[in-house]
């Protein structure tokens, strides 16, 4: 059987290659540069912006790992619409979608919203996994630096607000399971449950370094400020609107129902266990 990953040279697909690769899978990472070398996969070269070379990948294989870039929302939008149609083509046996916390309400008429209607449409077997945020965010260097320095973790919600975290980690053991479990259809939600706080955090944090560590709110504006060097300005800006909208909520709690822990028999990491498994 082969696995098509994305992005497997990134923060996201690494993780899901070296499960599968682990796990004695065969493995084709997708990247951009086909000089590229990837333990435990073939490279093949495949960008979101060619349907050609995504219905070429695509065509045969047993599971395909897709999650959208931090670019800009009409870049995503342009790589959500090659996606589609190179699947509809294509027709691989099972595709696994990461949201990658992006919202796939059709009124939004997102990017991430759009590839879950089009993978509908086609038919094909699909799961979409729907992680909240991402524990791997807080090793942005604005964060984790002040971190070791201050003894303060700074982040975009409020400190009474619950988040299922999750890790890169825990969606490449979600997408190991599901590219073989073609019964498990529908939504998947990947996090910690119940949801913890921006203080639960900072104690974790505090454990694992050996030292206080206090949580300390900052706005989205400061948020994209720190990040923009880094992404660029536009998914910066937004990135800050979804932080923006976040704070209109009371939670970002994944529901027990269609959790992994439910439906996969799979508990994401504490995020102590997280720092602990990535040696930081």
């Amino acid at each position: 059987m082969t696995y098509m990953i994305h992005g497997a040279t990134g923060a996201q697909g690494a993780p899901v290659v070296a499960a599968l690769a682990t796990a004695g899978k065969s493995v084709t990472a997708l990247t951009r540069n086909p000089d590229a070398v990837v333990d435990g996969a073939r490279v093949a070269a495949a960008g979101y912006s060619s349907t050609e070379e995504l219905t070429k990948a695509y065509r045969g294989a047993d599971g395909v790992f897709v999650h959208l870039p931090a670019v800009s929302e009409e870049d995503r939008r342009i790589y959500a619409r090659n996606i589609v149609a190179a699947v509809r083509e294509a027709r691989p046996a099972r595709v696994v979608f990461s949201t990658s916390g992006a919202p796939i309400d059709p009124d939004t008429g997102g990017a991430a919203a759009m590839l879950v209607s089009g993978l509908a449409d086609i038919g094909v077997s699909h799961t979409v996994i729907t992680p909240t945020l991402y524990l791997e965010n807080l090793l942005m260097p604005h964060v984790i630096d002040t971190v070791r320095e201050r003894g303060v973790l700074p982040y975009p919600i409020r400190a009474d607000f619950p988040v299922s975290w999750a890790s890169h980690l825990d969606i490449a053991d979600a997408v190991l399971a599901l590219l073989d479990r073609p019964d498990i259809t529908g939504v998947v939600s990947v996090g910690q449950y119940p949801a913890i706080t921006g203080p639960d955090l900072a104690e974790a944090f505090g454990a694992h370094f050996g030292k206080n560590v206090a949580f300390e709110q900052i706005t989205p504006e400061q948020f994209r400020t720190s990040v923009a060097p880094l992404i660029g300005e536009g998914p910066a800006d937004d990135v800050a609107g979804a932080y923006a909208a976040m704070g209109t909520l009371p939670d970002r709690s994944i529901t027990p129902e269609n959790s992994a822990q439910k439906l996969l028999g799979i508990t994401p990491r504490t995020t102590g266990q997280w720092l602990t498994d990535i040696a930081l």
